[in-house]
């Protein structure tokens, strides 16, 4: 992955696993298997449990410990109202970047 794509995701990393807590509960790996089943393929596992250790400190998420059949019990996040209220700012924030930023890029131009 490219500098400018490193970037671009940590700005917007909190938001990508706001939206998977949304649609069910999940522990670190699960949140990373499966932002890089989506695409993201060079996510770091340590860089989504940092991120999770934040956004639970700042009240985002519920954490529940569940045994687990090897090691520690697991923290399944689940995310609260705080998390769907950040998250919906988030969304306002998105679009209005998205909309702004194709815009300014020229027509006809494509990757």
């Amino acid at each position: 992955m490219g500098k400018q794509m490193t970037e671009m995701l940590k700005g917007t990393l909190e938001g990508l696993v706001l939206a998977v807590l949304s649609v069910q509960s999940a522990y670190g790996y699960e949140i990373t298997a499966w932002l890089r089943e989506q695409g993201f393929a060079d996510i770091a596992e340590g860089t989504v449990y940092a991120l999770l250790v934040r956004i639970e400190q700042r009240g985002l998420v519920d954490v529940q410990r569940v045994p687990s059949e090897k090691g520690p019990p697991r923290k399944v996040y689940s995310l609260n109202a705080s998390g769907r209220a950040s998250l919906d700012e988030f969304w306002v924030t998105w679009d209005f970047l998205s909309d702004r930023i194709s815009h300014l890029k020229p027509q006809g131009h494509h990757r």
